[in-house]
């Protein structure tokens, strides 16, 4: 099978590179530098020369603050981008599995979100990535869209690799705990898209599911488990959100239902705490 990763130098996209060196399937990674997906006449010249069978979209707009400032740029990204993608996908005949967050929703839950909860994003990131979501959802194309939260990997900017370096520096930080949700391992998740491409039908009857890692948490409690796995002698108070205000709001509670994403494709998914380990000792190790 032939893949195309699109944002490949972003978190996702360097779990699945680092994945696709003992895989069967022939993988094209491409970022901003080699193909503009917001330019459609790219995208259609790169499909003409190159056999896709699937297209794994990991490229989006993530700086939340910045896209309330920067609005044009994150619609172009995370929308308009997204349905010449689902364009060209239908043209070419190709499967798209496409990336989104659980920024689609206010937060304002008291349980699991499922796939189907009303959405209504607090700001412009979380605005332009349900419209790209859209292009999916009301096409015909043969994609899915799976939502994400609190991402992190070895590779990249994050909140484990912030805290890692803020730990070392600093005797002790205030970290809020009153926004809560799920950390997300970029590999699990790499590996499920992978697992997804090679043994799901999709598309044929849902286009949309939840993955993140199993368990629950706020960012004071992924904080404290990032210090003490890390071995870190810092001292993690816990803040509420008035006390560190940011230009964008942020849900409140984001824990998302996986049973969909489960029973559909029989997969497992491992604990939070499980998968900071391995992370943690991957970024002391490299």
């Amino acid at each position: 099978m032939r893949i195309l990763v699109t944002g490949a130098n972003g978190q996702l996209g360097s779990e699945l590179r680092e994945l696709s060196v003992n895989s069967n399937d022939v993988f094209l990674f491409t970022d901003i530098q080699e193909l503009d997906l917001c330019d459609a006449s790219q995208i259609d010249l790169f499909l003409t020369n190159n056999q896709v069978d699937t297209i794994i979209n990991c490229a989006a707009y993530t700086a939340v603050d910045k896209a309330e400032r920067e609005t044009d740029i994150a619609q172009r990204v995370n929308a308009i981008a997204v349905k010449n993608i689902v364009d060209k996908s239908i043209k070419y005949d190709i499967k798209l599995i496409h990336v989104s967050t659980d920024y689609v929703f206010s937060g304002q839950h008291f349980k699991p979100i499922q796939e189907d909860d009303i959405v209504s994003p607090l700001g412009v990131y979380g605005k332009t990535k349900r419209e790209g979501e859209k292009y999916i959802l009301e096409s015909d194309v043969k994609g899915v869209v799976i939502r994400t939260s609190w991402l992190y990997s070895s590779y990249g900017n994050n909140f484990v690799k912030s805290m890692i370096r803020l730990g070392n520096e600093r005797e002790e930080l205030g970290v809020i705990f009153d926004q809560v949700g799920t950390p997300t391992y970029a590999k699990d998740l790499a590996e499920a898209i992978l697992f997804i491409n090679n043994n799901g039908d999709i598309g044929k009857e849902n286009k949309l599911f939840h993955y993140s890692n199993e368990g629950v948490a706020s960012w004071y409690d992924f904080a404290k488990a990032i210090m003490e796995d890390g071995k870190i002698n810092c001292d993690v108070k816990p803040i509420e959100t008035k006390d560190y205000p940011t230009f964008a709001e942020r849900p409140f509670y984001s824990v998302m239902s996986k049973n969909l994403i489960k029973s559909k494709f029989d997969i497992q998914i491992p604990y939070w705490r499980d998968s900071l380990k391995k992370c943690i000792h991957k970024i002391k190790n490299s």
